[in-house]
């Protein structure tokens, strides 16, 4: 049985800010347990497209101050042009172009992957891959942890899973009711979100003085919106599909997709050279059964996951623990930021 100080269940923003801050403060005795076989949880960068949180805000500043740490850059969201707003299939489109001196929303160049890689440069020998927790036990003096690979020991474990998530797991004693409560009702950010990333060779919406942005609750695409990368080498655009789509084969989806492109940007919609999809209910690290679908921003941060539990060895992080900006980058960097502060506060005060 491998034994840490701490324990981090999950390689996602979260979990891995508090691995780099921990590093910070010169803890290094540490383990990072992903049952995913990649790090980034709920942040997935493919082909240039992000499928997971893809934007910030200017005043996310725990994230901001991460990222220039870092060495990494950020970029403003393309808005220049004509957007499109449908209010309804039967009525024609609205034409609106956003505020110039308004601020921005930013991206990440090289994608929000490149935050996850260069938090976990320092550490990557501290992760292990494809190790599901199936149980976590307090016992005298540590934890243990049981996994599909083994068992693991630890002082402190962090669980930055979505809390709904974490609620599958078993726990020895069992968890308060009024804590497990709460994380089966608390609503996991991207859970009910399909994704939709098409590339093209030339960005043709842009030529045409298109923005890229379109809106609409009644289209296949709720939302799309411009991705091309920074160095402008990628084109593409990237957006929600409704979820009324879910039901349908992925070619009919993807037919009735591009068939809405092709209506409202032009024929050159048709000559995409490649079409991704990501169905985040499907993916059995984020989501459950009891999916819901949300079209308001959640509650999140509720005062129950700022408590120690298991005889003061667990603790919950995680964007949807946070107490400002949950469902955000910004809140998931927060939760590891407070998680750290936690965990060194324990330990002085142990010590």
């Amino acid at each position: 049985m491998k034994h840490s100080k701490y324990c981090i269940i999950g390689a996602g923003l979260s979990g891995l800010t508090t691995a780099y801050k921990l590093l910070q403060n010169g803890e290094s005795d540490f383990i990072i347990l992903e049952a995913r076989d990649t790090i980034g949880g709920r942040l997935s960068t493919i082909n240039s497209i992000d499928f997971g949180a893809a934007w910030l805000q200017n005043y996310h500043s725990n994230v901001l101050d991460l990222i220039k740490e870092l060495g990494l850059k950020t970029f403003n969201q393309y808005t220049t042009g004509k957007s499109i707003l449908m209010y309804n299939t039967m009525a024609p489109p609205h034409y609106f172009e956003s505020d110039p001196n308004a601020p921005s929303a930013l991206r990440i160049v090289g994608g929000s992957l490149a935050l996850i890689h260069a938090l976990a440069e320092k550490f990557l020998d501290k992760i292990r891959l494809n190790t599901k927790v199936e149980r976590i036990s307090a016992v005298s003096q540590n934890a243990t942890i049981e996994t599909n690979n083994g068992h693991f020991s630890a002082e402190k474990i962090i669980i930055t899973l979505p809390p709904k998530l974490a609620s599958h797991l078993k726990y020895n004693p069992e968890l308060p009711e009024h804590l497990h409560r709460e994380m089966t009702t608390t609503h996991t950010w991207m859970s009910n979100a399909i994704k939709v990333g098409i590339n093209y060779k030339t960005p043709f919406w842009k030529t045409k003085g298109f923005s890229g942005t379109m809106i609409g609750q009644v289209a296949p695409v709720v939302e799309l919106y411009d991705h091309s990368n920074y160095n402008e080498s990628v084109f593409s655009l990237m957006g929600f599909v409704n979820e009324s789509l879910r039901e349908l084969s992925a070619n009919d989806r993807k037919k009735q997709i591009i068939t809405y492109l092709e209506k409202h940007l032009g024929a050159e919609a048709k000559n995409y050279s490649l079409y991704l999809e990501k169905d985040w209910s499907k993916d059995e690290f984020t989501s459950v059964e009891s999916l819901n679908s949300y079209y308001l921003s959640p509650k999140y941060g509720h005062p129950v996951f700022n408590s120690f539990y298991l005889m003061e060895k667990l603790l919950f992080s995680g964007t949807e623990t946070s107490p400002k900006y949950g469902g955000y980058m910004e809140g998931a960097v927060n939760s590891g930021v407070i998680a750290t502060e936690k965990l060194l506060c324990k330990t002085l005060n142990s010590s």
